[in-house]
Parts: C-alpha cells; sequence; structure tokens
C-alpha cells in the first residue's frame, strides 16, 4: 500500500514539513510512502476557458499531470495544510483549481483510481480551531470530487515555527496510528 503525503505549504523547512516528516516517518512502519511538497512543481493558474468540461483535459502544459499520476499511484493521501489568511495556500488552491478535469463536476471527466482514503492536517498559529476547521473543509471538500474517502483530520493550533511542532509530535504520532 502507498501512502503519499503533501505539503501544502511552499515552505520546504518550517513547521508543515515538520509534520509531513513525522507523518512520513511513522506512515513508512506500514506503507510504502512518498512525500512531496507542492512548491516544488510547476503550475499555471487556471485560466477558467472551461475546455476540460468538454475533453476531460486542461489546455496547459505543466507539472499538473506529474501531481496527479501521485495521486492515481497512491492508495492513502494525507494533505498538510498551514493557515494563510485563515485558508489554504495559494499554491494548493491554484492545485486544486487545476484538478478540474479529474473533479466529478461535468462530464465527460478524467479520473483516478477508486478506493483512496484521505486524510488532512491543518495548522494555525494562533489559539483557536475555527481556521483549521476551514482548512480540513477545504481540502475535504477537493478530496470528495475527487472520490477520495475521508477518513480523519486533525488540526494543530499555536504552531507558528518548527520548534513548536516538537511538544504535539504524540498528538501527530497517535493521528498516524488511525491511518
Amino acid at each position: 500500500m502507498k501512502a503519499l503525503i503533501i505539503n501544502c505549504s511552499p515552505v520546504r523547512t518550517g513547521a508543515t514539513a515538520e509534520i509531513v516528516n513525522i507523518i512520513d516517518n511513522e506512515l513508512s512502519l506500514r506503507y510504502d510512502t512518498k512525500s512531496i511538497c507542492i512548491d516544488d512543481y510547476d503550475l499555471k493558474f487556471c485560466k477558467g476557458c472551461r475546455s476540460c468540461h468538454k475533453t476531460a483535459k486542461c489546455i496547459m502544459d505543466d507539472d499538473i499531470i506529474k501531481i496527479m499520476n501521485e495521486f492515481d499511484a497512491a492508495d492513502v493521501i494525507v494533505s498538510v495544510a498551514p493557515s494563510y489568511w485563515a485558508d489554504i495556500p495559494g499554491q494548493y488552491k491554484a492545485f486544486i483549481d487545476r484538478c478540474t478535469p479529474w473533479c466529478d463536476t461535468h462530464e465527460p471527466h478524467a479520473s483516478i483510481k477508486e478506493g483512496k482514503k484521505g486524510y488532512s492536517v491543518a495548522l494555525r498559529t494562533g489559539p483557536g480551531m475555527h481556521e483549521c476547521e476551514r482548512i480540513i473543509q477545504s481540502i475535504e471538500h477537493f478530496y470528495g470530487h475527487l472520490h477520495i474517502e475521508c477518513m480523519g483530520h486533525l488540526g494543530l493550533t499555536s504552531i507558528e515555527f518548527k520548534d513548536n511542532v516538537e511538544p504535539r509530535k504524540d498528538e501527530i504520532i497517535s493521528f498516524c496510528k488511525n491511518i
């Protein structure tokens, strides 16, 4: 079984990346894991042309296919996203927008293999869970349109820097036991 863990932040060395590393280490005990950072891919913004609504393909040529191949190969997908103004980072939102050819919002549409399980982890610097819940809702809404079954989520508050992750490590590991 394969697990894909996505750093939805453009920061490759911060708190989000540290959480991705913990999840990868834990899941690698049971899965063949692969971690990616959304910012390692060249993605163009959706132009809203709706060509994909007729052809199930995007007219732009960039790395969207590479990421979707990773989604297709995985049995489990874990998206880890920090709060950028109370929602997912723009890079991940741009990726979601570009996934329209694979989403069930129109016919014809491309698809990834069925039976995937999806998990989401949200983190924010402040103490309240409201922003984490909003991020989780965005990810789970996206998963739903790809027919990825939402299986669980974790919200982590008061995490601004990489050093803030260590005191929460047991909580993250506990979450991983249910994946």
